[in-house]
């Protein structure tokens, strides 16, 4: 991939350049490790309760990965996890490194890392509807991690540049002056998705990013899953909806209880049998080309 002026959409997987967006005050530097993330033995509570239990997971730079479980297997606590927004307990065979590093400041993660999750998305209604944030403003509050912009706060011309090509990217130019609450449930998860790619980060996480939707929606949104994948930035899909995995996703792990029930490729993963084992039902997985769903 080439670089375009404004600092986006440089080559992703060079490990020996510095990459430098003019937008960002912070300058990453991609260091040698071949890891997104590399968790060995982590064991993570929540409450009263193991969420996690004796986890391990490595991720390679660069891959698709979908992570499927049913509701309560752990999946939303280990996102929040590799964002730093919680813990696992300190044991002396414990690896928690992401590119390569332990020693992460949080604002300074956010610049490799977009989120798109759920419980973000809910705030929306709150933070975003009373101010009647516009998708244009949305975005580029990624800068300021606030939602929506303040009176103090300055952008630049080449953030707008850099704004107005993801709204381009994501194919909603024509929302950006609508205000989010005005949009369809559908619309305003793009705009979140443009809010994580304004650091033009290396990895997209997703949590749960087609519930709620109409069957349309759906379709529109995977269509833009393949684009994401196709642009060069990791996925990982968190989710427990079989149709989601798309084509450019290979490798699929299944998590319930807090462990990793199996890994491997799609192929193998996504089978009558494990995925009955997974969700405790009875199901019956159903292949139309490259794409899955049970019945």
């Amino acid at each position: 991939m080439i670089a375009q002026k404004g600092g986006s959409l440089l080559p992703r997987f060079g490990l020996h350049f510095i990459r430098v967006n003019p937008c960002s005050s912070v300058v990453k530097k991609f260091v040698a490790s071949p890891l997104l993330l590399d968790f060995q033995h982590l064991t993570v509570p929540r409450g009263d309760r193991f969420v996690l239990v004796d986890f391990s997971l490595q991720v390679r730079r660069g891959e698709h990965v979908a992570l499927l479980g049913p509701n309560g297997s752990g999946k939303s606590t280990l996102i929040k996890a590799i964002t730093r927004e919680i813990y696992p307990i300190d044991r002396p065979d414990l690896r928690y490194e992401l590119l390569g590093r332990t020693d992460w400041d949080v604002n300074d993660l956010r610049g490799h890392f977009g989120i798109v999750a759920l419980d973000l998305l809910h705030h929306l209604s709150h933070e975003v509807t009373l101010r009647r944030v516009t998708a244009r403003e949305l975005i580029l509050s990624g800068y300021f991690n606030s939602l929506g912009l303040w009176p103090h706060h300055r952008v630049k011309p080449v953030q707008e540049r850099h704004a107005r090509a993801i709204l381009r990217f994501l194919e909603i130019s024509h929302l950006a002056n609508r205000a989010v609450s005005e949009m369809s449930s559908g619309e305003q998860r793009r705009a979140m998705i443009g809010r994580a790619l304004i650091h033009d980060p290396e990895a997209l996480i997703l949590d749960e990013p087609t519930n709620s939707l109409d069957p349309g929606a759906v379709r529109d949104f995977r269509r833009l899953l393949r684009k994401l994948a196709r642009a060069g930035r990791s996925l990982l899909l968190v989710t427990h909806h079989i149709a989601d995995v798309i084509p450019e996703i290979e490798r699929v792990i299944l998590l319930r209880d807090g462990r990793i029930l199996a890994d491997g490729p799609k192929a193998r993963m996504l089978t009558s049998a494990r995925l009955s084992r997974l969700f405790g039902a009875k199901l019956r997985v159903v292949r139309k080309g490259q794409m899955y769903d049970v019945m």
